[in-house]
């Protein structure tokens, strides 16, 4: 089973995984929420993601979600893909996790284009009266 490791701006992917694991009722991957916020040295967070990957990873991967591409906690998930088994999707949102955490048996690449398509389909324009 592949490992979860969520790297954000504070608590952002605490909250996020309180409230996917809240809609399913449990969380079926083992996960870890990394916090991120400016006092912090980047240096200490990448090597405690590091130290998560590693516990994380039962052989078979370890998918890392972060918010915004090109900020700090995206940064220090993009220096763990130097595993070829760690792979970083930034952008996270609720649909994506959710659609990660309902395919818990998926490969790493498989679980890869899941979450990508999640969080994809995910977001819609919804406009007065409309049935989305």
């Amino acid at each position: 089973m592949i490992g979860l490791l969520l790297i954000t701006h504070y608590h952002i992917g605490d909250e996020l995984l309180k409230t996917a694991t809240g809609m399913l009722g449990m969380c079926p991957v083992m996960t870890v929420a990394l916090s991120v916020a400016p006092e912090n040295d980047p240096d200490d967070v990448l090597n405690e993601a590091r130290h998560h990957v590693a516990r994380l990873n039962q052989g078979t991967g370890v998918l890392v979600l972060t918010d915004i591409y090109g900020s700090t906690p995206s940064n220090i998930a993009a220096q763990l893909t130097d595993d070829n088994q760690v792979r970083v999707i930034a952008g996270v949102n609720l649909p994506m996790l959710v659609r990660v955490l309902n395919y818990p048996r998926l490969s790493l690449d498989e679980l890869v284009n899941k979450a990508l398509s999640g969080g994809r389909d995910g977001i819609l324009l919804s406009t007065p009266g409309s049935d989305t």
